[in-house]
């Protein structure tokens, strides 16, 4: 009986029911996947969500520093509150000691004053909040938490999705089939972490960069929670499909759309498509070539494994035309005919001798005319 846990074989013959429940089943353990990484990361959000807005508080530190925008303000005045208070605690304590000429009770008031400025300087925030995502609907906390949770648990359920659906459509293969396409099949939940890991610590922080400081002195920036996700969704999503190139080029390779000559060849295109993929996406120069290198460094992998892959096919060609020999004998050389053409030959298969031009024209079977 068809199971979650293992594939059904080729040779198999299961009916429509059997199908059914198969597909019945590998979706209620997709589903339980799914829902038990949603639990653990809904469990875990205020560390998923710091994860993600790393690279925005960075950004906004960056420019609070500088003294720009509303946060950059906000700093610089409160630096010089505190400035001023300190400077103001000093004068009080010169003001209060005895050898200040005041008298005894306007000194004993001002050192009354100092302990309560000391606890007012203490209250004062050293660095202004507000680097985070800001919310402007009820209800959008709420929405906001729950949609990253969503994308953190199909990113950590994907091992078993993947597995599921792969189990599931495998049967259709044949064995030779199989072996062409489950190392591209293992290759993509890697080649996908592997673009989301560079998106993140690469391109989206450029992104961040880029768009926080375009024109900044004209507006007051306040980064609003929700088109910040989807912004950083996107650009994750993206970078993980881009490093699918050497899946797709393999594939291209195995239906026989390409060769590994032809890439070769258009090495030269492929570095002016990566430089252009590379230049879509947001950032400086020097963050154009550190996208750029691993495209193009992606498209000669594919070259390198394309090229193993065509000869090992080449390689398991003799095999299988010696297995699929047709009965003839290895070392036979075929019976030709006039033109290099091969002759049919009698025999058991064609009694009576050779058949002739006009009776292979009108295919003539002897052994129908008896």
């Amino acid at each position: 009986m068809a199971t979650a846990i293992r594939t059904i074989g080729h040779e198999d013959r299961l009916s429509v029911v059997d199908h059914l429940e198969e597909l019945r089943v590998r979706l209620i353990v997709s589903a339980l996947a799914l829902a038990v990484a949603f639990g653990l990361c809904l469990w875990q959000n205020h560390a998923l969500l710091r994860l993600v807005n790393e690279p925005l508080e960075k950004q906004t530190s960056s420019q609070v520093a500088k003294g720009h925008g509303p946060l950059g303000q906000t700093a610089l005045a409160q630096q010089g509150v505190l400035r001023l208070a300190h400077t103001t605690e000093g004068v009080l304590e010169l003001l209060s000691a005895p050898k200040s000429g005041l008298s005894a009770s306007a000194r004993s008031a001002l050192a009354g004053e100092v302990p309560n400025l000391k606890r007012d300087v203490a209250s004062i925030p050293r660095t202004p909040e507000g680097n985070k995502p800001v919310t402007l609907g009820i209800g959008e906390p709420f929405v906001t938490t729950v949609t990253v949770t969503f994308i953190f648990a199909l990113i950590f359920s994907a091992p078993v999705l993947l597995f599921e659906l792969y189990g599931f459509v495998l049967p259709s293969f044949t064995p030779v089939e199989r072996r062409a396409v489950r190392p591209l099949l293992i290759s993509v939940p890697f080649l996908f972490a592997a673009g989301v890991l560079f998106g993140y610590f690469i391109v989206l922080p450029a992104a961040v960069r880029f768009f926080q400081n375009f024109n900044s002195s004209e507006f007051n920036v306040l980064v609003q929670a929700s088109p910040y996700y989807k912004f950083a969704a996107t650009i994750l999503l993206a970078m993980g499909l881009v490093f699918q190139v050497p899946v797709a080029i393999l594939g291209a390779v195995h239906a026989g759309l390409v060769t590994p000559t032809q890439l070769r060849k258009g090495r030269r295109y492929a570095l002016v498509a990566c430089a252009t993929v590379a230049a879509l996406l947001p950032g400086d120069a020097m963050t154009l070539i550190l996208e750029t290198v691993p495209l193009y460094v992606l498209y000669e992998l594919s070259i390198v494994l394309a090229a193993v892959a065509q000869r090992r096919a080449a390689a398991r060609r003799p095999a299988d035309s010696g297995e699929d020999g047709g009965g003839s004998s290895p070392g036979a050389p075929p019976r030709d005919g006039p033109g290099g053409s091969p002759q049919p030959s009698g025999g058991d298969d064609c009694p009576g001798g050779d058949l002739s031009v006009q009776e292979i024209i009108d295919h003539v079977d002897r052994r129908l005319l008896g």
